[in-house]
């Protein structure tokens, strides 16, 4: 058997339904060089027989069974055990094109890259959508620090990232991998992703990036988080990224564009998992990131997705506006309340004051602008979100972030 040139890791945990279709791509590969590391993360369903027997029809499938520790201890376990010079991660209920290791591979070994990227597949409901990236090429680490990590977390849009935060569309190097994994703690378990992405890119020499896309990212509708569970937990979470993020990124970036990317990514992520109307930790102000909405307003929200989901779960508890009606030009059976989701073309200007197009990243709410454009809604409708970046600080401090983005739980 040939040397081990990359180990692909997988986390598995309760996807018994996806499992086979991700196991099944990556044994296809065109590249035979590799091994794959299923690691169970105390996964009560099926998941474990699944991996078993997999391991028993293939020699090149290694298994872990490991009492459930959460997404960043998997990882770290698969490490533990890699043979391979490169590591790459694929969650299980995604899966791969046959070229994926091929040319992730290639790709490094051309440009001596310490991380290459590559674009990926969106499947969402059966539909599947291509995502690139708009930087592609080959950066030194002269450009990595001044053209990438400036914009890694925050490019100038809001909230766009420079580079995108997952690790599946992405090749590392061991050797380098070991250096930051180990750091992040298992209590990060909101955007771990980022955690190693950025911190990885930090110590990074040489990146390339391919608009090749290779990789089918699974969105699925049991995946989404539907309600909060507690702000102050959900808030101590994200504190934890951002001051691992800002410990590790300080050592190549000024404080100032630091604090300001990871302002937009803090604001961006509290906005997702409140939908948008926020209490201070007083529960006596509510802040409305919603552009010339006010209380009662009539609104239309587009997007069945996280963020649309929280925002009407969020407006069932605070009453704040009236939610006329729900829309998705990928609608599905899906309710909140009173409201259940419904196609695009079944709204009219005369209905509502302001249409919320659920998105925090401007692309797609430009795109999804311009759609709605074209069925005849006014835009002057069409609201925005609030990025005035003094608001947005005072927003976070009054939620209880310091100025190193911890969270501290206030008392009255």
């Amino acid at each position: 058997m040939n040397p081990i040139k990359i180990s692909v890791i997988v986390p598995i945990y309760r996807i018994e339904d996806y499992l086979p279709k991700c196991i099944e791509s990556l044994l296809q590969q065109s590249f035979k060089d590799f091994e794959l590391i299923l690691v169970d993360d105390g996964s009560p369903d099926n998941c474990p027989k699944i991996c078993d027997d997999y391991a028993k029809l293939d020699q090149r499938v290694k298994v872990i069974h490991k009492p459930n520790g959460g997404l960043l201890s998997a990882r770290k376990a698969g490490l533990d055990a890699a043979l391979g010079t490169h590591i790459a991660y694929v969650d299980g209920d995604d899966w791969v094109d046959h070229f994926y290791l091929d040319t992730l591979y290639k790709l490094a070994v051309a440009n001596d890259a310490d991380l290459a990227v590559t674009g990926h597949f969106r499947e969402f409901d059966g539909k599947i959508e291509t995502v690139k990236p708009n930087n592609p090429g080959f950066y030194n680490e002269e450009r990595i620090q001044s053209e990438i990590l400036p914009n890694a977390i925050y490019n100038g849009e809001f909230c766009e990232h420079g580079m995108s935060t997952y690790v599946w569309n992405k090749l590392f190097k061991k050797e380098l991998l070991i250096k930051v994994l180990y750091d992040i703690s298992n209590d990060v378990v909101m955007g771990e992703d980022a955690a190693i992405t950025y911190s990885y890119l930090a110590i990074s020499k040489q990146l390339v990036i391919s608009k090749i896309p290779l990789y089918y990212y699974r969105q699925r509708h049991d995946s989404i988080v539907k309600s909060v569970e507690d702000p102050k937990t959900e808030y101590y979470r994200l504190g934890l990224l951002m001051n691992f993020l800002k410990t590790k990124l300080s050592q190549v970036l000024d404080k100032d564009n630091l604090d300001r990317q990871i302002t937009y990514y803090l604001y961006s992520q509290i906005l997702v998992r409140s939908g948008g109307l926020t209490y201070n930790q007083q529960k006596d102000s509510l802040f409305n990131p919603f552009l010339k909405t006010t209380k009662d307003s009539k609104v239309v929200v587009y997007s069945s997705g996280s963020f649309g989901q929280h925002i009407l779960s969020t407006n069932l508890k605070t009453d704040y506006f009236k939610i006329i009606k729900w829309i998705d030009v990928d609608f599905h059976d899906l309710k909140i309340g009173e409201n259940t989701v419904n196609p695009i073309s079944s709204i009219s200007n005369n209905e509502f004051d302001y249409l919320i197009i659920a998105t925090i990243n401007p692309s797609t709410h430009k795109s999804l602008k311009e759609e709605l454009e074209l069925m005849g809604i006014d835009s002057s409708k069409i609201v925005k979100i609030d990025t005035d970046i003094t608001k947005i600080q005072n927003l976070i401090e009054d939620l209880g972030f310091d100025q190193n983005f911890i969270f501290t739980k206030k008392t009255n």
